[in-house]
């Protein structure tokens, strides 16, 4: 977007107010993880979900007709819909009156060879109280165990300020059956969107956020990651400083899913619970056609940062390499 910059910390948390933990459990048979999306009082949420097979928690509550819901905090979980369990323990950790915590879980059961370890209430409880502004990516919190068809996925982070100074960001966990990465270029897919973004610190020309290939060998037979699972899900966030009607927060929504869109095709299958939760946190007025726009790509963005900073997994048979490991030329030159 012209004249828009990355924040700070180029995270969700650059929207202010807003705190992220993670909670990852590696070994012993489990690969799983939960991330809290900790938000200031007054928040308000919508989510658009459009995977076909869903594991979510009170989402039928962030319905846009009823006017909006005040929202203390957001679980994004591994563990299918045994992980929402997660949400239990921060609601339950929030200790006030009756918190809604939605939630929404990603597929990864098995993953680290025993079924039955997954995400619960003590682990939703570790990721609030680890919630900072500062977090980790990657193999962390709810992307412990994501795969994105043949590579390992992971949780990413993006944010855009606009030329007023409201922020737009994104959080999200790559979990999805459909490729992100581009065959013919061995590119991440939404790898273009930051191509007009500038930094903050007024560099004089364009950047790319995503490099151009690095002269990676995109011949290179890939390792054989196993038999493919079509439960897969992406989820995340999307949050503004932007005061919006809920009506344009579930607009915003809708837009992070057209970011999904850019960064993985296919996206919203029939086995996939896709689920983009809204956020807008602030007061600040501005042009809520910009802020939508943003939401699409700084979710885009936040799916590629996911990819980038995954980490290669071998668990019992099965290698999950990461995009690093296929294209360290490409991968090196990446900037967060």
């Amino acid at each position: 977007m012209t004249g828009a910059t990355a924040g700070e910390l180029n995270a969700i948390t650059d929207v202010p107010g807003v705190l992220v933990g993670n909670a990852t459990r590696i070994g012993g048979g489990a690969l799983t993880g939960t991330t809290v999306v900790l938000l200031p009082p007054g928040s308000l949420v919508t989510v658009d979900v459009r995977g076909g097979a869903p594991a979510t928690r009170e989402t039928a509550a962030l319905d846009p007709r009823y006017g909006g819901r005040e929202v203390s905090a957001i679980v994004l979980t591994g563990g299918s819909s045994y992980g929402l369990a997660a949400a239990d323990g921060v609601q339950t950790w929030l200790g006030t009156t009756d918190p809604l915590v939605p939630a929404a879980a990603l597929f990864d059961l098995g993953r680290g060879g025993d079924f039955t370890r997954r995400p619960d209430a003590a682990l939703g409880v570790e990721a609030a109280e680890a919630a900072s502004a500062r977090f980790g990516t990657g193999n962390v919190g709810a992307g412990t165990g994501a795969v994105n068809a043949d590579l390992k996925g992971g949780l990413g982070t993006a944010s855009t300020v606009l030329p007023d100074g409201t922020v737009v960001a994104a959080l999200a966990a790559l979990n999805a059956v459909g490729p992100s990465v581009d065959p013919a270029t061995g590119l991440p897919r939404g790898a273009a969107v930051g191509a007009s973004l500038r930094w903050r610190d007024g560099e004089p020309v364009a950047w790319r956020e995503f490099p151009a290939a690095g002269g990676d060998d995109l011949t290179a037979t890939r390792p054989d990651a196993g038999p493919s699972n079509p439960l897969n899900t992406v989820v995340g966030v999307v949050a503004t400083s932007a005061r919006l009607t809920p009506a344009q927060l579930f607009r915003l929504a809708n837009a992070a899913q057209d970011g999904l869109a850019l960064a993985v095709r296919p996206a919203h299958g029939l086995f996939d619970g896709d689920a983009v939760f809204a956020a807008t946190t602030g007061t600040d007025e501005t042009d809520a056609e910009a802020v939508i726009a943003a939401g699409a790509e700084v979710f885009a963005r936040a799916l590629v940062h996911g990819l980038l900073a995954a980490e290669s997994v071998t668990t019992g048979p099965r290698h999950l390499p990461a995009y690093r490991e296929l294209y360290p030329r490409t991968a090196a030159g990446y900037r967060v």
